[in-house]
């Protein structure tokens, strides 16, 4: 009887969320040294919230009727305690609520920044995926208008570094809570004369969460929302000095903008001034930023009422624009290669490396086994300007080989002790002499 062989299933990644493999995490890493740049060049610092929050904190922060929360969120039951835990949708309701915990704004005004993983059940698509990944700006305690503009600002500044092109603002302004209210009688009266028009998703929203209804991308619906009592009619004159307090600003840092009345944003926190960049050149995923202000929520999350703007860029769509305008990074490549074939020799290999390390420079030592030859083709591969080859004869006299990989010039015998000297001098005359021919 022949035995029946045990099949092992292959795993792979759950649907939505992906690897980020080396070649692409390193463009991760150049985008998110940029980012960084950038971001200490305004003035923001960094924090770094869990992963995992409690339900009630996003409940609240983005509203029950949702689609984040109805529909999207990954919660489950803590087996231990009970607690109900989500992973993090967004990154504002967790950012606030660090605030509030460890009194931070009892210092004053906060500029900051996160960057990481965010999670929504939907369905994947190119730009949207279940795990994303988003860059959040908060400024916590700013009343005026001065930090809404401040932060488009920061985003034309960044797209100009990016080299980004086709990215254009829309802008809006949302009012006070009173306002809003005034505005969503007026909507519902409006919306209802008009019900049998209106798909099942506006008409389970009409009662609720009425103005998410003029962000429909249902093109049968435009027409009834086009004609739809606009709320930018039903601000005050509070609201529209701090409105035109942002225009003006753009204005004079000569940032065009379109004001889109139809722009809500799907989160109940926001409010006056909100905003979107977006593109053409993504498909139906078109914003790669968003943001606005949310001065209600550090009160509605139990902190001292406190004014707040903020905004959030996804990671994956703004990659996708930079390399679909031609964006891309030179991989990192080492500054040496260590061969070596021998006991004796591995060990000096070992501590050649280290040395070199210390001095500075990026260094890959073969691991392995195999001949000169073959290692010697690994090294060449690697990209590395230089190799350090080190064999019995080399490890007897505590000396190495020292090979140009890219350049012309033969082999030297050098003194650990000095190794690191001579492969400075070497890779600067190499640069000095690339530079010379590049003039």
């Amino acid at each position: 009887m022949s035995e029946k062989k045990t099949v092992i299933q292959t795993l792979q990644a759950v649907r939505g969320m992906n690897d980020i493999l080396p070649d692409d995490a390193e463009a991760w890493e150049h985008f998110e040294d940029i980012v960084r740049d950038w971001l200490r060049s305004y003035g923001y610092r960094p924090i770094r919230m869990p992963i995992v929050e409690p339900t009630p904190l996003f409940k609240r922060a983005i509203g029950e009727v949702t689609d984040i929360v109805e529909k999207e969120m990954y919660s489950f039951e803590d087996a231990l305690n009970g607690e109900l835990l989500t992973l993090r949708p967004e990154g504002t309701a967790s950012c606030v609520r660090a605030a509030i915990q460890h009194k931070m704004l009892a210092t004053g005004a906060q500029r900051l920044y996160y960057h990481g993983p965010m999670f929504r059940h939907e369905r994947p698509q190119k730009g949207r995926y279940r795990q994303f990944h988003q860059i959040g700006v908060e400024a916590l305690g700013f009343d005026g208008p001065d930090i809404d503009a401040e932060h488009i600002l920061m985003c034309a500044r960044l797209w100009d570094d990016l080299g980004l092109e086709d990215v254009r603002l829309e802008l809006n302004s949302l009012g006070s809570s009173e306002e809003r209210a005034r505005h969503r009688a007026e909507l519902i009266a409006f919306l209802s004369e008009h019900e049998d028009r209106l798909d099942e998703d506006s008409k389970r929203r009409l009662h609720t969460n009425p103005l998410r209804i003029l962000d429909t991308k249902n093109l049968d619906m435009h027409e009834i929302v086009e004609a739809a009592p606009r709320l930018i009619d039903f601000l005050g004159e509070e609201s529209l000095r701090h409105f035109d307090g942002v225009q003006s600003l753009l204005k004079d840092a000569g940032i065009p903008y379109r004001i889109n009345p139809r722009l809500v944003r799907g989160l109940d926190y926001y409010n006056r001034t909100v905003f979107e960049w977006v593109t053409t050149r993504l498909g139906a995923q078109g914003t790669v930023c968003a943001g606005g202000r949310y001065d209600g929520l550090v009160e509605q999350l139990g902190g001292k009422p406190a004014p707040a703007a903020g905004f959030a860029m996804g990671v994956e769509r703004l990659l996708a624009l930079w390399r679909d305008g031609g964006g891309e990074i030179e991989r990192a490549l080492p500054d040496v290669y260590v061969v070596h074939l021998g006991e004796q020799a591995q060990r000096l290999a070992f501590r050649a490396a280290e040395a070199l390390r210390g001095y500075g420079f990026a260094v890959l030592t073969h691991c392995g086994g195999g001949s000169f030859k073959s290692q010697m083709k690994k090294a060449d591969a690697s990209g590395a300007q230089l190799a350090v080859v080190i064999g019995d004869d080399e490890a007897a006299a505590g000396e190495v080989g020292l090979k140009p990989l890219r350049g012309p010039g033969g082999q030297q015998r050098v003194a650990l002790e000095v190794l690191g000297d001579v492969v400075a001098e070497c890779l600067f005359t190499e640069e000095e002499e690339e530079n010379d021919g590049s003039v």
